[in-house]
């Protein structure tokens, strides 16, 4: 084997994860492509430790930590195909290279489908937001919105008025009941039938919305709640079982992070339905710790496959 546990994912949950394994003394390698899902993020808040750091600088420091230990290896590449192969696995790299190891841990996170709305995109991680934990203090009271896509929508306007003055865009996605408009005006929810149809203001800055009816309304912040797939398909090569999220699909995992396939963890975003920097940390943990324990209690991968 070239590696005892080949890390697919260089984030948080997979250096997290990585971490575990090297003070094991284990021979680990991680895979990078260099595009985590926060990179659009100046900051990360609400992370123990790291409370208004840049996503990239938490990184650039964990990936420093690891780099002391000689057991740990980085490779900027991309897999493309993954088997089981005996009591391990072969992976297949863009750039060539072909590698095996007795443990994978998949952490390569999530892929959010924006809506086709002009000036969203270029705002993305800045003012139109999707965690009101991570990014609302920053907005200071200022008037917010909620852009319908789903029905989390009415989960995320019933949230935000802790942050602002709330406005919930239905863009024609909502069918509110009666008893759920009551509850949404209740908590100082003001609720929009007419369409956004643009974003205003010097992006990334946001100012406010534009209605299909020409009207505008001013906003510091829009969240929305987008659709997420993995932003890889390894787990489905090995034949990993998923979980249907209330955005999209993830990857089942146990307790301890073990998919449904063993000898394969998940961590992070790709292995939950709740995205947050804390928790995919933490999952790296465990994906690790478990990764290492079953190189000791299952060498030959005897469990289900």
């Amino acid at each position: 084997m070239d590696f005892d546990v080949i890390v697919v994912g260089g984030s948080f949950a997979g250096l997290s994860a990585a971490m575990q394994l090297a003070r094991a003394r284990k021979h680990v390698l991680i895979l990078d492509t260099g595009e985590p899902r926060n990179r659009f993020a100046a900051s990360s808040h609400g992370f123990p430790g790291q409370d208004g750091q840049a996503p990239a600088e938490i990184k650039a420091r964990l990936q420093a930590e690891l780099s002391v230990y000689a057991t740990v290896s980085f490779r900027q590449s991309r897999a493309s195909k993954a088997e089981r192969s005996g009591s391990g696995f072969t992976l297949w790299l863009d750039d060539g290279a072909r590698l095996a190891c007795r443990r994978l841990i998949l952490a390569y996170g999530m892929r959010d489908h924006l809506p086709d709305l002009p000036g969203l995109t270029d705002r993305w991680g800045a003012t139109v937001l999707h965690c009101p934990y991570c990014h609302g203090y920053e907005l200071d009271q200022q008037p917010v919105g909620v852009l319908a896509l789903n029905e989390l929508a009415i989960h995320q306007a019933m949230m935000l008025p802790d942050w602002g003055q709330t406005t919930l865009f239905t863009q024609g996605a909502l069918d509110l009941s009666s008893e759920q408009r009551a509850t949404l005006l209740a908590r100082g929810v003001r609720i929009e039938e007419t369409p956004v149809t643009g974003l205003i203001g010097d992006a990334p800055a946001l100012s406010g919305v534009r209605l299909a009816d020409g009207r505008t309304v001013p906003l510091a912040g829009l969240f929305l709640a987008p659709r997420v797939t993995p932003a890889s398909d390894l787990a489905e090569q090995l034949a990993c079982a998923f979980e249907d999220g209330p955005t999209g699909p993830y990857v089942a995992v146990d307790p301890m992070k073990a998919a449904s396939v063993t000898g394969v963890f998940a961590a992070g975003d790709l292995a939950s339905p709740m995205a947050n920097a804390t928790l995919a940390a933490a999952a790296g943990v465990l994906a690790g710790g478990a990764a290492h324990r079953s190189l000791i209690f299952d060498p030959d991968l005897v469990g289900k496959v």
